[in-house]
């Protein structure tokens, strides 16, 4: 099927060549536009956002050398990391176009080259484009995205301050990192912040959730595979490894993974290669692979569940992640956030915690961690009808969790709170009140008086 939304350039010193080119590829894509002094890429970069490039190697007349070709793809990638480029080579070029992929470009072909290759290498370029601005879009940002909506909130406990010291001190390395920790403790925004603070930056975050992954389609899904590789492969995939090539490649809950998965993927990263599913040649992959778990790897190790040297591999070094419980100076700092976020979400601004909401929060136990408290904060954002969110807003689903002594304090006042809500949605009609609450008016007088209302 003819690809109509794409744009495609292609640079090379040859006339000739370009315009034998842009026949070829004019009715497979929207716009494909030509270059032949490399002097002008900045200027064409900055007028158009380009899908895929076809860059050839050399410039200048007699030349063999391929470091035009090299300089030139480092530029264009410094300009816009996204883009897939294919690099075009004579024969004696192939190891340059080599080192080349393990810079960045996606392929290389050799002239005279053969049509249905180049469709499919510039066809992969464009998947390879997208997917990064996808990506882009979504998860990166220079990290920005941790989970916390549209900004990073990290946290000012001293638990917490521990391990970002720890973070600052590995993310300019290229160490494999294995993050563990409860449920919902913020494993995925960490892997962004060691990303954000990383020489990777400005490359592609790749996140993906293995629990989610069926185990038939885990090669495909991470390595990618060829058209008609499979039944159903009607075209070719690009697999989170080459989405991933040059960036950070974030691997969540890989105590999920069988040993028949677990091997697979100890044998990509010892080989720093892939292979897609119905090919026969091996890709060189560049990546910053961090992983997570809230399962202790050394527990698994030791009832079998999981390979010790895929467990040496992944943990150069472990970053264990406290429970929300164990950073209480942290709990109203994210909390803030949340009404914030979801305030303006819900076009309910300027909302807060009464004091009797805070003091419920604090003596809960969070067993969800944070992704409880943005749950719990977004629900009491949505039902409230008031600037203040009173203790049943919060509508804690299991009251074990809480402290004994804070229950009684918290259903008294919860009534305290349904009294008055009561009272005031009737005008003061105290016979109302007392029917709606399901209560005579006599109690109710009593509970007035109880309460001091």
């Amino acid at each position: 099927m003819a690809i109509k939304k794409n744009h495609l350039l292609l640079i090379d010193d040859d006339r000739a060549t370009l315009r034998a080119l842009q026949l070829l590829l004019g009715e497979r894509y929207r716009s494909v536009n030509i270059c032949n002094h490399p002097e002008q890429i900045p200027e064409l970069l900055a007028q158009q956002s380009y899908d895929a490039i076809l860059l050839d190697m050399n410039f200048r007349p007699g030349a063999r050398s391929g470091n035009e070709g090299l300089y030139w793809l480092k530029r264009i990638r410094e300009v816009d990391p996204a883009i897939g480029i294919v690099l075009l080579t004579a024969h004696g070029e192939i190891d340059l176009a080599v080192q080349g992929m393990k810079i960045g470009a996606i392929d290389f072909l050799q002239k005279p080259w053969d049509n249905d290759r180049l469709f499919a290498s510039l066809h992969s370029a464009v998947q390879v484009s997208n997917s990064r601005r996808k990506i882009k879009g979504t998860e990166v940002e220079g990290g920005a995205k941790g989970g916390f909506g549209d900004k990073m909130v990290l946290g000012r406990s001293p638990a917490m301050q521990q391990l970002l010291e720890m973070v600052g001190k590995v993310a300019g390395t290229s160490a494999n990192i294995l993050l563990t920790g409860e449920h919902g403790t913020g494993k995925s925004m960490i892997a962004r912040e060691i990303h954000r603070s990383s020489a990777r930056r400005a490359q592609a975050f790749v996140s993906v959730d293995l629990g989610s992954i069926a185990e038939s389609l885990f090669e495909s899904e991470l390595f990618g595979h060829t058209k008609g590789a499979f039944t159903g492969a009607s075209q070719e995939r690009v697999g989170k490894f080459e989405q991933a090539d040059g960036g950070t490649l974030f691997l969540d809950e890989i105590s999920n993974l069988t040993p028949a998965l677990q091997a697979k993927l100890l044998v990509a990263l010892e080989n720093r290669a892939i292979t897609r599913v119905g090919a026969s040649k091996a890709k060189a992959i560049d990546i910053r692979l961090i992983t997570a778990t809230n399962q202790q790897p050394s527990r698994l190790v030791k009832n079998g569940t999981f390979r010790e040297d895929l467990l040496f591999r992944i943990n150069t070094v472990q970053l264990e992640l406290p429970p929300l419980r164990a950073r209480a100076d942290d709990l109203f700092l994210y909390a803030l956030h949340y009404l914030d976020l979801f305030g303006k979400k819900y076009s309910k601004p300027g909302l807060y915690l009464s004091e009797e909401s805070k003091q419920v929060m604090k003596h809960y136990k969070w067993p969800g961690n944070v992704r409880e408290l943005r749950n719990v904060l977004e629900r009491a954002v949505i039902l409230s009808d008031t600037k203040t969110l009173h203790p049943e807003a919060l509508n804690f689903q299991d009251t074990d969790l809480l402290e004994e002594e804070e229950v009684a304090f918290t259903l008294e006042e919860m009534e305290r709170k349904m009294i008055l809500k009561a009272i005031d949605q009737h005008h003061g009609n105290f016979s109302a009140a007392a029917e709606q609450l399901g209560i005579s008016r006599q109690t109710l007088y009593n509970k007035i008086k109880k309460y001091n209302l």
